[in-house]
């Protein structure tokens, strides 16, 4: 299916659900970030890419206030009131949609009810988003429902807050950000510190991007990931001298002269976070000189670099590098996402996806014993609503 393609199901499921036809289709993609890992909340630099898998929302508005849900994906059903808005045990993949309503009428937009039906193709669970996307797909579904221009940035904002405020997970700018202004055939490099950004071009004939789950997420992955948090803050408040810095406010020649002054653990973090930053505008220099040997080179030493300075890596994510390492078409790969579990993302000769995805299977296996899923996306379009 094609990246702008409503699949059929979902229409049908509308007029199955409501008795008539969806008025517009508002979608938004999936992302994977192919370099520049615990960056953000360091206020530094990403280089995200929407994918060509996507959340999609049929609707309608409504002359009242109730807004009615169908999810083919859940096979479930629910409603609520615009005036009353609250979590649903019973359904808790309507929350994106309740914190979304929530969080746009707490900043003042008038709401009108809408019917919805939704589906998806972005695995859940994967690190690929799936919950932005469907953030950004509603935020874009009640304002076109009520007639309302929003600005990008308010829309990204709005998205994040459902996801903050409302459901409770305390996630980044960076996934909303790419889901809604993503090109297809471009990267996108995003300063988190002042939200400027670059689309780089990322040629999907030469190279793909594919992404291997490990199928482990390991149990002390919160604990660690807000201890390498905590260790980023405090080396930013020494090198600083105030409370509050982030590392990206802090001079590279003041932390290579000032190391003495941090912990072990402090030094390796924020070694990490400044050659990170590094490589992500190196990365940027690479894709526009179409230098994608040199693209994977970085991204082989962000994986070192997240393995050895920020101790992040495992067992299961360094055997899944070494075997993209050994396999046909590799131009990179690296672990994405916290860490102790989870996905690589590997650059590849789109000519050799085949053959790469059937080697990394197989050599991740005999490294393991354990299966790996491997998706294969290009760089996908942002986010939209088109009339049907």
């Amino acid at each position: 299916m094609a990246a702008d393609e409503t699949p059929d199901s979902l229409l049908s499921a509308f007029r199955d659900g409501f008795d008539q036809e969806a008025a517009a289709v508002s979608r938004a993609p999936g992302r994977v970030n192919i370099i520049g890992e615990h960056t953000d909340y360091n206020g530094g630099l990403v280089m995200p890419m929407a994918i060509d898998r996507a959340i999609r929302v049929a609707f309608r508005a409504r002359d009242d206030r109730t807004v009615r849900l169908v999810s083919l994906d859940f096979d479930a059903r629910t409603e609520f009131s615009l005036n009353s808005i609250e979590k649903d045990p019973a359904a808790p993949w309507s929350d994106y949609v309740r914190g979304v309503a929530h969080v746009m009428q707490q900043a003042g937009r008038a709401l009108r009810g809408i019917d919805a039906a939704i589906a998806g193709d972005v695995p859940r669970g994967a690190g690929l988003s799936s919950s932005a996307a469907f953030e950004v797909a509603c935020v874009n579904a009640f304002a076109h429902a009520a007639g309302l221009k929003l600005e990008a940035l308010e829309t990204i904002k709005l998205a994040q807050r459902a996801e903050n405020q409302f459901v409770g997970v305390m996630c980044g700018i960076m996934d909303q950000f790419v889901s809604l202004l993503g090109e297809a055939g471009r990267a996108l490099l995003l300063d988190c510190r002042s939200l400027e950004y670059d689309l780089v071009p990322l040629d999907a004939e030469r190279c793909s991007v594919v992404v291997a789950d490990t199928g482990v997420k390991h149990e002390l992955g919160a604990t660690e990931y807000n201890s390498r948090r905590a260790e980023c803050e405090s080396a930013a408040a020494k090198l600083s001298g105030r409370e509050g810095a982030l590392l990206r406010d802090v001079e590279r020649s003041v932390f290579e002269s000032r190391r003495g002054d941090l912990t072990s653990g402090e030094m390796k973090r924020a070694g990490h976070v400044f050659s990170e930053n590094e490589r992500v505008l190196s990365g940027r220099e690479a894709l526009k000189a179409a230098d994608y040997g040199e693209f994977g080179r970085l991204m082989y030493a962000s994986h070192e670099s997240l393995r050895e300075k920020f101790e992040v890596s495992c067992e299961e994510l360094d055997a899944m590098v070494e075997a993209a390492r050994a396999s046909p078409g590799v131009l990179g790969a690296r672990m994405t996402g916290g860490g102790f579990g989870g996905c690589t993302v590997n650059l590849v000769e789109t000519a050799a996806t085949t053959a790469f995805s059937h080697s990394l299977a197989r050599g991740y296996r005999d490294r393991t014993g354990r299966d790996a899923d491997i998706m294969v996306f290009r760089p996908g379009p942002g986010a939209s609503v088109e009339a049907v």
